[in-house]
């Protein structure tokens, strides 16, 4: 604890005693935001190997050992264990939103005590304390001003309003906020927990993100995956009982056909497909903190953003002046001085922007080359227009009084020398300039209809000295005024933010803007950029209907603003969009974003300019806050759940071939040798697939991705399913069967003899290749559900060849290598049994391309995802 030099506001309280501090603090605790329970690491990782699929796989495993194969056993819990590790570390990315906002407190703050201004940490703030804050402070509790001048603080955390809001002394001020300008002395009203920051701390970490459109879909397909793989087990149990083999031999049996059904190399390979999907957003300044989140994105069907610093650039420019004389244009960029001056009545104009400035407490600076704002953006922008009107910096004004903006009159004035000075909203300040005020209603309906945010400026000569009027209220030094002239000013949207709206429209995405600010100038912005819907609809936040379907039906429309939104407000507006189906992306950047962004089925925060609530509460960070990086995101995520299509329908089809031989025996009644066995098969979705499977997870975005809505339908829809088990996987179990019988009989076998070991498994090692080599070929079907391979290039996927080579690798491992291929009970086929399984190549890619060219049953079959059906017109 240091003492300070006492700054120029007059002390208004002596402050507490140390001993009544340091009682108070024993008493009410420090002030520290409270932090949340965090679930501890080991439970998250123990939650990655325990989830539905993992149990299932857990399951699996352990018959696996019953049935007496350890080998089988061992290998599915390797799967487990890696793919949960994966997951894990991927996951851990996300941390505790709430705890992020004690990052937002200062680490010291000026207090009295004792009647002498101390400098103490934050922590140790109590009730009572008087602090002392000067412009650039962030409020370290919520607070009562006791004194201020000239004070406006940024509450834009907590209200998402783009304006500081000018205090006065008996305001408060909630802690996280900060001064912009001017200097206070504040009464700390409440602490730590109890203040309007913690409240809105456990709000967000009250509020869990809902489960997303991908992991609805894999939970849906793993339960019938489980259903299949226990009908068909149980069926083939009932077989082998009739054909005569043991009860316990068929139970076994039956084990081993269930495992063999069990896909376990596709939760690893949708792990790592979201994990390319993340890589290559991240390559586009998306950074993804939640892996599900790339498909979802995708998936989105209503962007709900905000306006300042994600539409806008919230940087204020002045572009125009109305005075008696006429109207001078200005056009430069943001706060460079230099721009170029058009229209008459420039020597009234520069008055009018002098006058302006004279109230001002904001101003252009020139940092490290660039002109940026200090202080309150529009302000800067008066300060600017100054500049460019006179040609010159002008001279700082030392006002005499100060009468701070107040929100309820919506104006503020200065007095300098025996003048006032009056600025602000044109219909608080108009009614008091008489004749000359209601002449200027029109053209303030004119700028404002060009979406531009107009100041009315105004002045007064005192009469008798000026130190007479120091101490009169302001309702009295306001009177009388003359209007000097009319200040245009234009927050420039994102330069490319009109043409990803089109972008998103045309994805088959609806767009609303839900902000804190003004509604006035949100409807003027969203007009600008082409946001606004028609009809236009402006809803202010205190208007929204409290029937949860009366305003889902009310938000449910394109083009849509909410002004003036509190915390509570954003979270009942994603509530209402996702009950009417719609899959929701929430855009913020503030502290009181947060909540929404988590309660949101993605939540968007800005990088730059967001603060770390946001960005920790988001699912997906833009590190350009470009709001552009959403159309791209939107693009991959779309591709990643294309992705995900293709490869489930490359293991599905490996599944009916595998299944295909357990068929066949069951048919003949177990007089049919197996062609496959379980570790074969298990090598086939772990060693021959997951490769393929993972290159197809990582294509690229096809033409025309964005030009149509996101598609309702499930990953396993009729056409996907039609493809797989009435064209790829019985062609592909053809060949197989083929070129098993083609060893078998060719090597003298016939019904009823015994099985020759030798000739098995060489037969059993051609139906392997045929379907190795059947897969090849479907993996660069698979590429496509319209177009054959050669059309795509068959080199435009690169891991896809580096996979194919690995797969090819891996048969000859699996062929030739003795201690391998005994595992697996297989040996290398006979020349007639090579020819028979490399047909599968050919049979698989004109099989795909006959499908493809004649129609694809199905393929309609998917609803949009842009509308839900029932709300479609």
């Amino acid at each position: 604890m240091t003492q300070q030099r006492e700054p120029p506001l007059r002390p208004v309280t002596a402050g507490l005693s140390s001993e009544r501090a340091a009682a108070l603090l024993t008493e009410t605790g420090p002030n520290v935001l409270p932090a949340a329970k965090a679930v501890p690491r080991w439970r998250r990782l123990v939650g990655e190997l325990t989830h539905f699929f993992a149990l299932m796989l857990w399951a699996a495993a352990a018959l696996a050992f019953i049935a007496g194969m350890p080998e089988l056993g061992v290998a599915i819990i390797v799967v487990v264990i890696v793919n949960g590790i994966f997951a894990h570390v991927q996951q851990e990315r996300a941390q505790n939103a709430a705890a992020k906002l004690r990052g937002l407190l200062p680490a010291d703050v000026s207090v009295r005590r004792d009647g002498r201004l101390l400098r103490v940490h934050t922590s140790a703030l109590v009730p009572g304390d008087a602090v002392v804050l000067t412009a650039g402070d962030r409020v370290p509790a919520d607070v009562v001003l006791a004194g201020a001048s000239g004070c406006a603080v940024d509450e834009s955390m907590l209200t998402g309003e783009s304006e500081a809001v000018a205090k006065a002394s008996g305001d408060s001020a909630w802690g996280g906020t900060f001064l912009v300008n001017g200097e206070a002395e504040a009464v700390v009203a409440s602490t730590g927990g109890n203040t309007r920051l913690a409240g809105i701390a456990a709000l967000t970490s009250g509020t869990e993100s809902p489960p997303t459109p991908l992991a609805l879909e894999l939970r849906r397909i793993v339960r019938l995956v489980a259903a299949v793989a226990l009908a068909v087990a149980g069926f083939f149990f009932l077989v082998s009982l009739l054909v005569g083999i043991p009860w316990r031999d068929a139970f076994l049996f039956a084990i081993g056909v269930a495992v063999a059904l069990i896909p376990e190399g596709l939760l690893p390979t949708v792990t790592l497909s979201l994990a390319m999907g993340a890589q290559r957003m991240a390559a586009r300044n998306a950074l993804v903190r939640n892996l599900e989140a790339v498909e979802t994105l995708g998936s989105t069907t209503f962007i709900c953003t905000d306006k300042t610093g994600t539409l806008t650039q919230n940087r204020m420019n002045a572009v125009e002046v109305f005075t008696a004389d006429g109207y001078v244009r200005i056009t430069g960029e943001g706060y460079q001085p230099d721009a170029d001056v058009e229209g008459t009545g420039t020597p009234l104009a520069i008055r009018v922007a002098l006058a302006a400035r004279s109230a001002s407490v904001g101003r252009a600076v020139l940092h490290g080359g660039e002109w940026r704002a200090e202080g309150d953006p529009m302000e800067a922008a008066i300060d600017v227009l100054a500049r460019r009107l006179s040609g010159s910096a002008p001279e700082d004004v030392k006002p005499l009084r100060r009468f701070a903006f107040d929100p309820r009159r919506r104006r503020e004035s200065v007095i300098v020398g025996t003048t006032v000075f009056v600025k602000g909203a044109p219909e608080s300040v108009l009614p008091l300039c008489g004749d000359s005020g209601a002449g200027a209603l029109g053209e303030v309906d004119a700028m404002a209809s060009r979406g531009l945010r107009v100041i009315a400026v105004a002045s007064r000569e005192l009469p008798g000295p000026a130190q007479r009027w120091l101490e009169s209220p302001a309702a009295d030094v306001e009177e009388g005024l003359e209007l000097l002239g009319l200040i245009a000013l234009h927050d420039p949207p994102r330069p490319d933010v009109a043409e990803v709206i089109r972008t998103a429209r045309g994805a088959g995405i609806r767009i609303g803007m839900i902000t804190g600010d003004h509604p006035a100038t949100a409807a003027a912005i969203a007009r600008e950029i082409g946001l606004m819907g028609s009809p236009e609809t402006v809803v202010e936040g205190f208007q929204l209907p409290e029937d949860e379907q009366i305003l889902g039906a009310l938000l449910d429309r394109d083009g849509i603003v909410v002004s003036r939104v509190s915390p509570e407000q954003k979270l009942r507006v994603a509530r209402a969009l996702q009950a009417r189906g719609h899959v929701v992306a929430m855009t913020g950047d503030g502290v009181n974003d947060g909540p929404a962004l988590q309660e949101a089925d993605i939540g968007v925060a800005m990088g730059l300019s967001g603060t770390d609530v946001a960005r920790e509460a988001a699912d997906l960070v833009l590190l350009d806050d470009h709001f552009a990086t959403i159309v791209a995101a939107i693009e991959q995520g779309r591709a990643t759940y294309s992705n995900i299509r293709r490869f489930l329908t490359y293991h599905l089809t490996d599944n009916v071939a595998e299944l295909t031989p357990f068929v066949i025996w069951a048919l003949s009644g177990g007089q049919f040798p197996l062609a496959l066995g379980v570790l074969q098969i298990l090598a086939l979705d772990i060693g021959t697939d997951l490769l393929p499977a993972l290159a197809l997870g990582g294509e690229a975005p096809g033409k025309g991705v964005l030009g149509k809505p996101p598609e309702r339908r499930h990953l396993m829809d009729r056409a996907l399913m039609f493809r797989v088990f009435c064209i790829l996987g019985p062609v592909e179990a053809a060949v197989e069967m083929t070129a098993f019988s083609t060893v078998l009989f060719g090597g003298g076998w016939t019904r009823g003899d015994p099985h020759d070991g030798g000739l098995l498994m060489a037969a059993s090692g051609a139906a392997f290749t045929a379907v190795v080599l059947g897969q090849l070929a479907n993996a660069f079907a698979c590429r496509s559900a319209s177009r054959p391979p050669w059309q795509l290039g068959w080199f435009s996927n690169r891991l896809l060849l580096w996979a194919v080579i690995a797969e090819i690798c891996v048969l000859a491992l699996c062929l030739y290598v003795v201690p391998v291929s005994a595992v697996l009970g297989q040996l290398p086929p006979p020349p007639a049994g090579f020819a028979v399984a490399a047909l599968a190549v050919p049979a698989v890619l004109v099989a795909d391309w006959v499908y493809k060219r004649t129609g694809r049953p199905g393929k309609n079959a998917g609803q949009p995802r842009g509308v839900p059906a029932i709300h479609r017109t």
